[in-house]
């Protein structure tokens, strides 16, 4: 792209230091462990695979005074996927294929002329689980087809999400972090070899509040969950904590698409860090023009054809995976967000990610045992 790496976007080494290789590793345990897995986490007894959402290694190395139990863990960086975004990193992370290949390509997208909200799993209709089901969207099975149990929030039970990402394992519902551990803590007595976890604190606050006091506090508490964890669990038994995506502060600096530019422009799907153009019929051309001209300054500007070419996606895209593919992404290189006025929520979203920056890239992949 004409860049030098200081200024080009991260694109995952889907081959090695990755999340979407910590499972399988997890699970098949090779004798040749990559360098990136601390050995504590293949030669114990019991895992707990526990993803702390919204979690980046930068955010978490600028503040180790408030971490000091994750900091005194075993490990190091690993990259997620891209986009950077929760409903891409956790597919990968469960199914251990890259995002060309699972087809959950972004938070929100394009499915038969619709855009799928896949955390929500609505479209403008409404409740689409019925209309898209999400075990056709998402065919691989999570956990190479083990059925492990799976801790989290209650409430994401019947979600379209989990159908998408965790169907077939056993779902252990959640409604305080206080549960988390006593349900780990539970099922690792039940000699469970290995156990899945998710706790989306870090995240929500991100989103809400960005990365001042609020973050802090809200790391600190995730710190104590991870200490209390480890408490918890017999000895033994590890502990392997890592995250789908760092965040950016990004405030009131949201970008509407340039007037220039919405003409060519059929529809957007993806995200504010992450926005994906589709090109009215023959515009494509025009449209990589215009966008370049408007946001080449806090964007990059690529096509589908160079994610494709590029790897960005992993080193296969299928032909589903690249039909819910936008034809001009704007992907935030500034500490900026593309806002399209149908990709709304509760609140406005001061913490964000999707990009390639590194502070969204990078996560921890850290090992303690307990």
């Amino acid at each position: 792209m004409g860049e030098d790496a200081a200024t080009a976007p991260l694109v995952p080494d889907y081959g090695g230091a990755c999340i979407a290789n910590v499972v399988p590793t997890l699970l098949e345990r090779p004798d040749a462990a990559p360098d990136w897995m601390p050995a504590a986490a293949l030669e114990a007894d019991r895992v707990v695979l526990l993803l702390l959402d919204g979690l980046g290694w930068e955010q978490l190395q600028a503040r180790r005074q408030l971490a000091p139990t994750l900091c005194a863990m075993e490990g190091g960086p690993i990259g997620t996927v891209l986009p950077t975004t929760t409903a891409t990193a956790l597919t990968s992370l469960a199914t251990g294929t890259t995002p060309g290949d699972h087809g959950v390509v972004g938070y929100r997208i394009h499915v038969h002329g619709e855009v799928l909200n896949i955390l929500r799993w609505t479209t403008a209709a409404g409740d689409a689980r019925q209309t898209i089901p999400p075990q056709k969207i998402q065919t691989h099975l999570p956990f190479l087809g083990q059925r492990p149990p799976v801790v989290t929030r209650a409430e994401f039970a019947r979600t379209g999400f989990t159908l998408a990402h965790l169907d077939g394992t056993r779902f252990v519902g959640y409604r305080m972090p206080s549960s988390l551990v006593t349900e780990v803590a539970r099922l690792t007595r039940a000699s469970e070899p290995f156990i899945y976890s998710y706790y989306e604190g870090i995240d929500k606050v991100a989103h809400e509040y960005g990365l001042g006091e609020y973050y802090d506090a809200e790391l600190a508490a995730a710190d104590e969950l991870v200490a209390k964890m480890l408490d918890a669990v017999p000895t033994g038994t590890a502990v392997v904590v890592v995250s789908d995506h760092g965040q950016v502060d990004v405030g009131p600096r949201v970008i509407p698409i340039g007037p220039d530019v919405i003409p060519h422009v059929s529809m957007q799907s993806g995200e504010g860090r992450f926005r994906w153009l589709h090109a009215r019929p023959g515009h494509g051309a025009l449209l990589v023009d215009a966008a370049t001209a408007a946001h080449g300054a806090d964007g990059w500007v690529v096509t589908r054809e160079q994610v494709i070419e590029e790897g960005w996606f992993g080193p296969r895209v299928s032909a589903e995976a690249a039909s819910r593919l936008g034809d001009v992404a704007l992907v935030a290189r500034t500490d900026v967000a593309f806002i399209e006025p149908t990709d709304t929520g509760p609140y406005e979203l001061i913490g964000r990610h999707g990009s390639a920056t590194s502070a969204e890239f990078w996560v921890p992949l850290l090992v303690a045992t307990g």
